[in-house]
């Protein structure tokens, strides 16, 4: 009996000091994780080697490793959110500075020629600006999923050869001529013509906007591929060519938003191709890729 007796008190008192111990532990996970929530990048220790105490020392110090890694990237997030927003205003700021003093130069000045070409001046930076614009909406329905999309069958050169004659006028300027290179002129695609275009528009706006002479398109297989060549010193990353907001160039305010490629890429990702980008002999190429080009 006192046998029995002894060793139902040795239990007690072992559970006694097992909970007291626990409780102890807890007490000091609670002033770590106090000291945690006041900005602390500790991890929290355990002083006890009981198993569950341990494992729920590590699903702790776990969870509060993914809660800092999730943190340093909304703070990155928000840095380039941010300069992104100073870049826009600056770019969005340029072109409408510029109309403003055309305007400005039109209203005070007495001969109706040069008053015609300061009109015209500030004609061009608004429909500038109004690029800009269209593309940023664009990026915002592309960012939040709303852009549904057709599939029709487009025939590839009549569409490319309607947006170069758009863009007759910047050729023109530049005393330069696309240069297009098909195997047939019956190839066509199962695509969106309004995409596609938008897609066609973007590349040839960045080759004028950022090469160094004319453009050329040629058809290889199931992709076509712009070439244009690049100014000299110049080196664009094509791994960051598509990414959002990006410029070769720090220097900035020659109209455009930083969102042409980015554009480019996810339409053609939404048709079920691709977009890359390469350099080669100072020229850029950048290729897209449809899932199939077919012939009439």
């Amino acid at each position: 009996m006192w046998i029995l007796l002894a060793v139902v008190c040795s239990l007690c008192l072992g559970m006694a000091f097992s909970l007291i111990r626990n409780q102890t532990e807890l007490r000091s996970f609670c002033r770590q994780l106090d000291e945690i929530s006041e900005g602390s990048h500790m991890e929290l220790t355990a002083n006890c080697r009981q198993r569950q105490l341990l494992a729920l020392c590590r699903k702790l110090n776990h969870i509060l490793r993914g809660k800092d890694r999730n943190h340093l990237q909304y703070e990155k997030a928000e840095t380039l959110l941010k300069q992104n927003i100073t870049s826009l205003a600056h770019d969005i700021r340029t072109p409408l500075t510029g109309a403003l003093g055309y305007v400005q130069l039109a209203q005070e000045c007495g001969d109706s020629g040069k008053k015609a070409h300061y009109l015209q001046s500030a004609e061009k930076r608004l429909v500038q600006l109004e690029d800009m614009l269209e593309e940023m909406f664009l990026y915002t329905k592309l960012a939040a999923g709303d852009f549904h999309l057709s599939e029709e069958k487009i025939q590839l050169l009549p569409l490319l050869g309607d947006c170069m004659l758009s863009m007759y006028a910047e050729f023109e300027a530049l005393g330069v001529s696309p240069e297009i290179s098909f195997e047939a002129e019956s190839c066509y695609v199962r695509a969106d013509e309004e995409a596609l275009r938008r897609v066609f528009l973007n590349l040839i706006q960045n080759a004028l906007l950022h090469g160094s002479g004319g453009i050329s398109v040629r058809q290889s297989g199931n992709s076509l591929v712009f070439e244009n060549p690049i100014p000299e010193g110049t080196h664009p990353d094509t791994e960051q060519l598509f990414d959002r907001f990006y410029k070769s160039s720090p220097a900035r305010g020659k109209g455009s938003s930083g969102l042409g490629l980015f554009i480019v890429r996810e339409l053609m990702r939404k048709m079920g191709g691709d977009a890359e980008a390469d350099l080669g002999q100072d020229q850029l190429h950048i290729t897209l890729h449809f899932p199939e080009i077919k012939f009439l």
